[in-house]
């Protein structure tokens, strides 16, 4: 019982024959056909004891390989005389590189076919969704920012600059000690006078450098005891601070 195998190492004896070329680093258009018709038919030989399935066609290049290689060794003619011109006399070689090089070619265009298969075959998509239904009633909700250390700078270098503006050409200097527990406090009133929310700006009504600077301090003291909160509805927009549960009662136990 002999048990045969079928295996699809080449697609047909034009690729074998382009392997073979590759492999002996032969240049397509000079083809030296004695030596590619030896390796070829040591393939067949191979193939044959192998017990593998062997497709006629490839007994067909093999005879086609063994007529060029016949029609090669043959002498060629001697001109008679050099005024008789003689008809140019083709290649036996020739057919054969056309067909290589056209098969080449399709060869290679489905390997980049097939890598573009595969590189679509790792992307899934999904059709777009009605999603109508979902926001059907319902209205826009104000977008809540987190308020960096970097976003309150930014607004305290905005009022620095509105109250230097604001600021009279002449006025009375009076030295004036502000303790950040005082101010503390009095931001804490202040908040609760107005249902516990006031805008940033708001909570500087002295235009001295040191009545801002204090109460700046103040604020920064409130936000990281968690007794004040500050937010912001858009990119840029107004910094709002509001007060946080009980803590005057806990500024008055600094």
């Amino acid at each position: 019982m002999h048990y045969n195998v079928k295996i699809d190492a080449f697609e047909g004896p034009l690729d074998l024959l382009l392997h073979l070329i590759n492999r002996l680093e032969i240049d397509i258009y000079d083809i030296p056909v004695s030596q590619i018709t030896e390796q070829y038919l040591i393939y067949i030989k191979t193939m044959t004891e192998l017990k593998l399935d062997l497709a006629s066609e490839f007994l067909v290049m093999a005879a086609t390989l063994l007529a060029i290689k016949s029609k090669m060794l043959l002498p060629k003619k001697e001109e008679e005389t050099l005024e008789v011109d003689l008809p140019f006399e083709e290649d036996p070689r020739d057919e054969l590189v056309e067909r290589l090089i056209e098969y080449r070619k399709y060869k290679e265009a489905a390997h980049d076919l097939k890598q573009m298969e595969e590189g679509r075959s790792l992307i899934y998509t999904k059709p777009p969704s009605d999603l109508t239904e979902f926001a059907k009633d319902k209205l826009p909700e104000k977008e809540e920012l987190n308020v960096s250390l970097y976003d309150m700078l930014a607004a305290f270098q905005k009022l620095l600059r509105r109250k230097k503006l604001q600021r009279p050409l002449t006025t009375k200097i009076a030295r004036q000690e502000i303790s950040i527990e005082k101010r503390m406090m009095e931001i804490l009133a202040d908040l609760r006078g107005f249902n516990g929310r006031k805008n940033f700006n708001d909570l500087f009504p002295f235009s001295t450098k040191e009545h801002i600077v204090v109460t700046f301090l103040a604020i920064l003291e409130l936000i990281k005891r968690k007794e004040i909160d500050v937010e912001q509805h858009q990119n840029f927009g107004e910094i709002f601070v509001e007060a946080m549960g009980e803590g005057a009662e806990m500024v008055g136990n600094y």
